[in-house]
């Protein structure tokens, strides 16, 4: 067995008033004759709904929802700052939804103060964790999937150094950093090669940060840096800060991103020739169930833990770069893959949910 560890370091408001943005809506299809009318609300970290990162995911998954079931009516309302997350969730409480999503692991502190005073109100939310009977959690193994995208950079860089940079120090950030790396590093020991991280250093649980997921600037001036020290491969765990090195790849052609969330050639089409992959984190379908089955009455008290194996993380298809990726790199990617769902690989964090 092998054994690799994995150290990792490691928002919403309705307010019709100042806080955020004044709530939208998507749908307010009335309830048929059979079925019971069913509102979520959903308020978004401070990305936006159009961060083609985490918030946009969920927002996906809620407009899937409604999809399936017309008796749900969505909501939406946009943090602009962390001040806004405890009135934003209020605002809803307020406006009585039957559900309402935080999305992020930022809104923790705010969704567990404000939980924890409406203990008859059903929350949920994405990327962290909650001992609540009232707050269903949504959280991902994205340690596991970072790993192949490690090990597949490792394979696909000439220049022998790939970057990765996050928006902030938190554990669902870090938590893809430290796995990237540690897939960079397992790919270095198989092939006896010493391709470098830059960006991030594992031991130290030390590296680049831009300290937000809402400045592109931001994020090309970090790849830009990358790109001066060699590195032909970024992998930006930042939101739509990331999206800034997105296009500085496809503009310039001499580097290609590794994106996170959603699939980046869906959720970023524009910018798709730079994507070698995403690292999938399958938020899109687990609000998407946690909806639907509140909808319809079921219970959600059991917590969601996205994993390789029941798809909850994943590598999206490489699209473009689908011929450049040489099979035996494809193949050798597939195999870690099964071992690690299999257990014979292990990829640990701390930071990864319990």
């Amino acid at each position: 067995m092998r054994f690799i560890a994995l150290v990792a370091a490691g928002g919403l408001t309705l307010a019709a008033s100042a806080c955020g943005e004044k709530p939208s809506e998507n749908g307010g299809t009335a309830a048929s004759p059979t079925g019971k009318a069913y509102t979520a609300c959903m308020v978004t970290d401070q990305g936006g709904l159009d961060d083609k990162s985490f918030n946009a995911a969920a927002w996906k998954g809620m407009e899937n929802a409604k999809a399936k079931n017309p008796n749900i009516t969505i909501k939406n309302v946009q943090s602009k700052t962390e001040a806004d997350y405890e009135p934003n969730l209020n605002g809803f409480v307020q406006q009585k939804c039957d559900f309402i999503l935080a999305v992020g692991g930022l809104m923790s502190t705010a969704l567990e103060k404000v939980a924890k005073a409406n203990p008859n109100q059903q929350f949920g939310i994405v990327d962290a964790g909650s001992a609540l009977p009232n707050v269903h959690t949504m959280q991902f193994h994205t340690e596991q999937a970072s790993f192949l995208a490690g090990y597949l950079a490792g394979g696909m860089s000439k220049s022998g150094k790939v970057g990765t940079y996050g928006g902030l120090k938190i554990p669902p950030v870090t938590i893809f950093m430290d796995g990237f790396a540690d897939g960079v590093a397992e790919y270095n020991k198989a092939k006896s090669k010493s391709v470098q991280v830059l960006g991030w250093d594992k031991a130290k649980q030390e590296g680049t940060f831009t300290e937000d997921f809402v400045s592109p600037d931001k994020g090309k001036a970090k790849s830009d840096a990358f790109v001066a020290q060699g590195a032909d491969i970024v992998f930006p765990v930042a939101g739509k800060t990331g999206t800034g090195s997105a296009s500085a790849a496809k503009a310039s052609g001499k580097f290609s991103v590794i994106w996170v969330d959603q699939d980046g050639c869906v959720s970023n089409a524009e910018n798709c020739a730079a994507f070698l992959t995403t690292v999938v984190k399958n938020i899109t379908d687990s609000v998407t169930d946690a909806i639907t089955k509140g909808a319809a009455g079921e219970d959600l008290k059991a917590p969601y833990l996205g994993t390789l194996a029941n798809n909850g993380v994943s590598l999206a298809p490489f699209h473009e770069w689908e011929s450049k990726v040489p099979a035996e790199l494809k193949a050798e990617v597939d195999k870690l893959k099964a071992d690690i769902i299999a257990g014979t690989v292990k990829v640990e964090s701390p930071a990864a949910p319990k």
